[in-house]
């Protein structure tokens, strides 16, 4: 999700109606306070009051690291600067962040992730929020009760739980019945993450876990409306039709003029790639403009081979061998 989850993201992503909340990408913290201009950048919806999408939809300020004091002192950076909520990463995968004591790193020792969370919760008091994402482990399951716990005795108000270990990373399957033993024994809220791309994922996520509220991080990048699908069930019991292509280049169209308006050209149309990766996972259409745009580098000629009205299925290869 690193790159792509930033506050346009954010923005899109709410315009419809889904999702209770949102999370920045993390704030790396090692050993020092950070400068608020390091907030403002993941968190440029820092400048409202309280911090939200233009949609109104709140955001929350998501910090990564293992120092408990280092941790505390920039949770309180963030109060001052007009944060509504932290949220603590114990869930990032990526071996970078791993090898620096970061992320789910933390999840061979639950004392550690207690510590962590008192320290934050601590320095905010009652004032906003501290919760935390955890996943079932690092190397395997045997701690993942023990982390539960430990993130709700640190103060956690809920607990977000990524359905797979550090060392499963995104393989399926998500295993959404670990994500209801973890519920079961806590006290607080826990939303259900991991491998929910459909409405009919939902509803087994939900069945399997028991958690009332899930997560979507790929799936909402995969399809953009998921959310709103989602919600759509929960109010009416009815089903919204598939997200068609021509929505689906609308969004990534939208995506690159907001990008484009403070980046240059050719790092917009590597962000639209990243996007339209995600999406070509779960769409026949996006993986056929994916193999069409991804050796482009000019990002006019890649918003061009992403227009809805261009859609045409390639000829196959039996076609193309008795054309004349």
């Amino acid at each position: 999700m690193e790159g792509v989850i930033d506050a346009h993201t954010r923005d899109l992503l709410t315009r419809r109606p889904g999702f209770d909340w949102t999370v920045t990408e993390f704030v790396r913290v090692v050993d020092a306070r950070l400068p608020p201009r390091v907030f403002y950048r993941h968190c440029p919806e820092l400048g409202t009051a309280p911090p939200s999408t233009p949609a109104g939809t709140p955001v929350y300020l998501q910090l990564l690291g293992s120092d408990p004091e280092a941790l505390a002192a920039n949770a309180r950076q963030a109060l001052r600067l007009g944060a509504r909520g932290v949220d603590l990463n114990f869930g990032c995968p990526a071996k970078l962040v791993n090898r620096h004591d970061g992320g789910a790193s933390l999840l061979r020792d639950p004392g550690r992730v207690r510590a962590v969370v008192a320290a934050v919760h601590e320095a905010v008091g009652e004032a906003i929020p501290v919760t935390a994402k955890i996943r079932l482990g690092f190397a395997d399951r045997r701690l993942a009760l023990a982390c539960g716990r430990a993130a709700q005795a640190g103060g956690a108000t809920h607990l977000v739980v990524h359905g797979r270990t550090r060392n499963e990373g995104y393989r399926p399957p998500a295993h959404w019945e670990w994500i209801g033993r973890i519920r079961r024994d806590l006290s607080i809220p826990v939303i259900a993450n991991g491998d929910i791309w459909t409405l009919e994922d939902y509803w087994k996520a939900r069945t399997l876990s028991g958690c009332r509220d899930v997560m979507l991080g790929r799936g909402a990048l995969a399809d953009p409306w998921l959310a709103s699908r989602i919600r759509h069930w929960q109010l009416t019991g009815g089903r919204l039709p598939e997200t068609p292509w021509a929505a689906r280049a609308e969004i990534l169209h939208e995506f690159a003029a907001l990008q484009h308006s403070t980046l240059p050209g050719r790092i917009v149309t590597s962000l639209i790639k990243q996007w339209l990766n995600h999406m070509r996972q779960r769409d026949a259409e996006a993986a056929r403009r994916f193999a069409r745009v991804k050796r482009l580098t000019d990002l006019d000629a890649l918003l061009e081979g992403l227009r809805a009205d261009t859609a045409r299925r390639a000829p196959s290869p039996v076609a193309e061998a008795d054309a004349p």
